[in-house]
């Protein structure tokens, strides 16, 4: 057994690379398209917690919110409450707010929702498609979408306070 010993671990080595440079590679030259400032968002076909099926195009012509979020994920958690403000704030005037799961289970995605109050439509994106689509790297991701089906800004990684939604919504608003 002593004399296999060396070209084993040396198979075992290459394997171990083999599979990291694979995955180093897949993840920086991967073709999952970022969306930016001007892009067309994707279409997606998503069910709701509402138990309603939503599409882009429900949304088409209306100032728009896209969230991508998880309950793993402590931003996406904290900013949840302002997002419910504004919503509750800036929807009589058109504003539409979504806020898109990131393959959690319905029951730990309601849960949340009910504890937090929020109102505005909760998407499951159970297999990714959406979430590929979109380009995401980094949670939570927030898309503001003008009227005109361009995205206006795209917040990546980062916890969004009230006033900075806000802000963001009144360009949106006017936009």
């Amino acid at each position: 057994m002593g004399r296999y010993r060396k070209p084993i671990q040396y198979i075992i080595l290459a394997v171990v690379l083999l599979v990291g440079g694979f995955a180093i590679g897949n993840s920086l030259f991967s073709k999952s398209v970022v969306l930016k400032k001007g892009d067309k968002p994707p279409d997606f076909r998503l069910a709701g917690l509402d138990n309603k099926v939503h599409e882009w195009k429900d949304y088409e012509g209306k100032p728009l919110i896209v969230n991508f979020w998880g309950t793993f994920c402590p931003p996406c958690r904290n900013e949840m409450p302002a997002l419910q403000k504004q919503y509750e704030k800036w929807n009589s005037q058109g504003l539409e707010l979504i806020g898109i799961n990131l393959s959690e289970d319905r029951l730990t995605a309601e849960s949340f929702i009910r504890q937090v109050g929020v109102t505005f439509p909760i998407l499951m994106d159970k297999d990714k498609k959406t979430e590929k689509a979109y380009g995401l790297k980094q949670y939570p991701t927030t898309f503001f979408i003008a009227r005109s089906g361009k995205i206006q800004e795209v917040i990546i990684g980062g916890l969004l306070t009230e006033d900075e939604i806000e802000v963001r919504v009144e360009r949106l608003m006017k936009s």
